[in-house]
């Protein structure tokens, strides 16, 4: 076993100090920060060598980062063009006839929810399903909170935690636990499954009970008032309204053909939203297209930067446990000769003086992912749901791709916009109900499910 060095104790310190930043609500850019300089201190790189460690770690982390922030961009700018034309809604609005009673508004708003936040992210996605959908559930008995906890639970809580499309969340904590996407998602899967079937499944018999004993208030509007004021169609909508599913479809198509994975079919979704952009810009633009496609670009963007701007500086720090951008940081021989890593020289020390068995890391690992995500954001914890897990897989010998997985689930159901009020307020707002209200609506449910998906992971790992 490796003998930890001062470099080993200033990351498990600030990881603590992390941790406890975050349950403060507070940002943790800072700690991680100084987290860097000091590992560089300790490494003997001096003053110089460890503020320019900073930046190099910054780097690391941005080309790590890089290929989501993009994807998430282009995929963003292709839903603003689809917006400003009214093609996301003309796409949902043949299916809102299949809806006749809450409870089917219920789900096929949580599935309709699921499925474009898998291809477009939840956020556009919440703006969409809810001017669509909100309309249609209210006129058939669904009161706006059960519309709120429908798009909750299944945009911000499965899709996001699961994210089987663009693969943002799985990267970000794949990449901290050393492992591959692919094998976190296809071993999480279990996981992101129990979660969605229990919390979804408990959250709509509470939904029902209420509705049943009067507790809930339904304001009930006609179909026709609600989209009086809907701009008319053009030609160039319906166009999209027809390729746009047909495109993303023959993707779906192409994955399972060609057998593309990680990087290659997050690389396909991309390019297909580039292409779809590219040309509908050109119908719908004409001479001004190459113009108005820079702004929609220019738009993504601004929307990917914002999420992963605070994102960056915190996955520098956390990726400095894996040995290969600790290396590319701090150079070789900054740590000790025999060294797997940060993480995993951590990992055996604490199998080796600690009483570990996968009950206890399974505990720990939910916790530490749910107490991450008390930010709000959902994703600022995966690199430490990652880190962690790369930690106690190691002690146990167990599975680090479900660990990582579940720690990712407590992170993204916790922060991503299902519980903590700060986190939620897009859904409120675009249902007009109280963000304090939907999120004691969602505690319950989300809690049970979470420990319910920590028992299954502990015959997993």
């Amino acid at each position: 076993m490796v003998e930890l060095t001062l470099v080993h104790w200033i990351y498990v310190i600030v990881v603590v100090i992390v941790l406890a930043v975050m349950i403060m609500r507070r940002d943790t850019l800072i700690p991680c920060i100084i987290g860097i300089f000091l590992m560089g201190l300790a490494a003997g790189k001096g003053i110089v060598g460890s503020a320019g460690g900073i930046f190099n770690a910054f780097v690391v982390a941005g080309v790590e980062l890089l290929g989501i922030i993009f994807i998430i961009s282009v995929i963003v700018s292709m839903s603003r063009l689809l917006e400003d034309l009214g093609a996301n809604q003309l796409m949902i609005r043949p299916l809102v006839k299949l809806i006749k009673t809450p409870g089917q508004a219920f789900w096929f708003t949580g599935v309709v929810m699921l499925l474009i936040s898998w291809f477009f992210w939840p956020s556009p996605a919440t703006a969409l399903v809810g001017a669509v959908l909100l309309p249609v559930a209210l006129k058939v008995g669904l009161p706006a909170i059960g519309v709120a906890v429908a798009i909750n639970l299944f945009g911000h809580g499965l899709a996001l935690s699961s994210d089987y499309v663009i693969q943002g969340a799985p990267t970000i904590t794949a990449s901290s636990a050393g492992i591959e996407v692919a094998e976190l998602i296809s071993q999480g899967t279990i996981l992101f499954i129990t979660m969605a079937v229990v919390t979804i499944s408990i959250a709509y018999i509470m939904l029902k009970r209420d509705m049943r004993n009067g507790k809930l208030e339904v304001k009930r509007t006609t179909l026709e008032e609600a989209i009086s004021d809907e701009k008319e169609i053009s030609p160039v909508a319906r166009v999209a309204a027809g390729i746009v599913p047909i495109a993303f479809a023959l993707n779906i198509i192409a994955m399972f053909k060609l057998g593309l994975t990680g990087g290659d079919a997050t690389a396909l979704i991309g390019g297909t939203a580039v292409l779809i952009l590219v040309i509908l810009c050109f119908l719908e633009h004409k001479s001004k297209a190459l113009e108005k496609i820079t702004d929609y670009i220019k738009s993504g963007f601004i929307f990917s930067i914002e999420i992963f701007g605070p994102i960056i500086p915190i996955a520098a720090f956390f990726y400095m446990g894996d040995m290969g951008s600790f290396t590319q940081v701090m150079g070789d021989g900054a740590l000790p000769v025999g060294s797997q890593g940060v993480l995993s020289d951590l990992g055996t020390a604490l199998a080796a003086v600690a009483p570990m068995n996968k009950p206890t890391v399974a505990a720990m690992e939910i916790t530490i992912g749910s107490l991450t995500g008390l930010d709000g954001s959902g994703f600022s914890g995966l690199n430490l749901a990652g880190a962690v897990a790369k930690i106690f897989g190691t002690a146990v010998n167990g599975s680090i791709a479900v660990l990582a997985a579940l720690g990712q689930i407590g992170s993204i159901w916790i922060g991503g916009g299902t519980v903590v009020p700060w986190g939620l307020i897009p859904a409120a707002a675009i249902c007009n109900v109280s963000p304090m209200e939907l999120a004691r609506r969602n505690i319950i449910p989300v809690l049970i499910g979470l420990v319910v998906t920590t028992i299954v992971a502990m015959f997993l790992i």
